[in-house]
């Protein structure tokens, strides 16, 4: 989707950019390359974080589109950790990753919620027989409302959990069932209030905005109460319709029309949702992300993510990039459990980007955050990032979307508002219309 695309309906395919190259283009044939990588000891070394992937979920969104698995019973879940364990430790003995120190975790889904109490502290005992994160600077942990209790909220603060993220997505319980979430509006109250009695460093609810069924009211109530609520970060996502989920199957299979708010509905939506939260003390860290206090409430996984930072990945189908290389695992349960099983990591695909590459990586990802400083890349790349990107740059702030200063690149509120149909003209030609996943 180019930033010339004057279409509106939500059509189904990816938007959100979270890489570069597209992982359409990764390979299993550059495994070699992460193998290799994994071995190489960097002669400066940046931050090390980690994603662990948690494929366990109570039902299926019809939005959703990552791999997950509904109704496992305890032992394939007590299967999965171990096999977790056990790439953490092959992963830990690499001599690029032996001796360094986490700085960042990241628990996403799936649910991680969904794990008890009891196989929670396995998993951090298990894991942490290869890795730490106590003295990590962010631990984020996502949760859903309807797999917690008190006893579950105060786990996750006993086993290092700085970063509670709570996926309300919508306050009507109707809406929340079309959709096909799992949890209603009773618990997510609950959820919160247990949140807050535990206490964390910080606490971050995530909305949705345009999912089927929404109405400007409803959109308006949702906001208010999350005003109420008072939580450090808000992250607002506007809704989209990736290939394979339920909804995209409907549009394709039935030829139904697109059920989701379109494009500039979304876009207003989310504008309004700034402006509220603003008004109310919040303000703008990303085109999806309203925080509190803007020194305090730093997303510590997404600053290194979008800065090059080494991610190793555990688990199914995640994802990583480490010394200069992308890869992601396996990304079906029974293959990634037989690799480990193995003795081998459990990696599907890989791509080792050039420097180009990297640039337009760290560029287009820094963009989202709404301003990009122009020093600190044209340092780390020995190129002038404005040159590079000029025809980009000249053709954006012609139409409004963004400016641009000796020092920054700066998305304007309407660029800020669509900064995922942006980021295509920065791609290399041969990369801007294939399919992105």
């Amino acid at each position: 989707m180019m930033a010339t695309d004057t279409s509106s309906t939500t059509e189904v395919g990816s938007y959100f950019i979270s890489n570069y190259p597209p992982f359409s283009q990764w390979t299993g044939e550059a495994v070699a390359e992460i193998e290799g990588a994994l071995d190489a000891v960097g002669p400066d070394p940046v931050p090390l974080g980690m994603y662990l992937h948690i494929p366990f979920c109570r039902k299926r969104c019809k939005f959703c589109y990552f791999r997950v698995y509904t109704n496992q019973n305890a032992q394939a879940i007590a299967n999965y950790v171990e096999a977790i364990a056990a790439e953490a430790k092959m992963v830990s003995r690499r001599s690029g990753v032996a001796g360094r120190k986490l700085e960042f975790v990241y628990f996403g889904g799936g649910t991680p919620s969904y794990l008890s109490s009891r196989q929670l502290r396995f998993l951090r005992d298990s894991v942490a027989e290869s890795f730490s994160w106590e003295t990590a600077k962010e631990v984020t942990f996502e949760c859903e409302p309807g797999t917690l209790n008190l006893e579950k909220v105060k786990t996750l603060s006993e086993i290092g959990i700085t970063r509670v993220s709570l996926g309300v997505e919508n306050f009507h319980d109707g809406i929340l069932e079309e959709n096909g979430r799992a949890h209603l509006s009773p618990e997510i109250f609950r959820a919160y209030d247990w949140i807050q009695q535990v206490g964390f460093p910080q606490v971050n609810i995530d909305l949705i905005a345009g999912m089927v069924g929404e109405t400007e009211e409803n959109w308006a109530a949702c906001v208010e109460k999350a005003v109420e609520m008072q939580p450090d970060n808000i992250t607002i996502y506007q809704m989209e319709l990736p290939f394979n989920t339920v909804y995209s199957q409907q549009i394709k299979d039935e030829g139904v029309a697109s059920p989701v708010a379109d494009w500039p509905t979304k876009r207003r939506w989310v504008s309004e949702a700034m402006d509220r939260l603003q008004a109310a003390g919040y303000h703008v860290s990303s085109g999806n992300e309203m925080v509190s206090n803007p020194e305090t409430d730093r997303f510590v996984y997404r600053d290194n993510l979008f800065r090059g930072s080494d991610i190793v990945a555990l688990g199914v189908s995640s994802f990583g990039h480490f010394q200069g290389v992308h890869y992601q695992n396996l990304d079906a349960i029974e293959e990634y459990q037989s690799a480990v099983d193995a003795g081998g990591l459990p990696i599907n695909r890989a791509l080792r980007p050039s420097k180009t590459q990297r640039l337009i990586r760290e560029f287009v990802l820094q963009l989202k955050e709404g301003a990009v400083e122009l020093s600190a890349l044209d340092r780390k790349f020995g190129v002038r990032v404005v040159d590079e990107f000029s025809e980009a740059l000249s053709n954006q702030q012609n139409a409004g979307y963004l400016e641009v200063d000796d020092e920054t690149v700066r998305l304007t509120r309407k660029g800020l508002l669509q900064a995922d149909s942006l980021l295509p003209e920065y791609f290399e030609p041969e990369y801007r219309r294939v399919r992105y996943t």
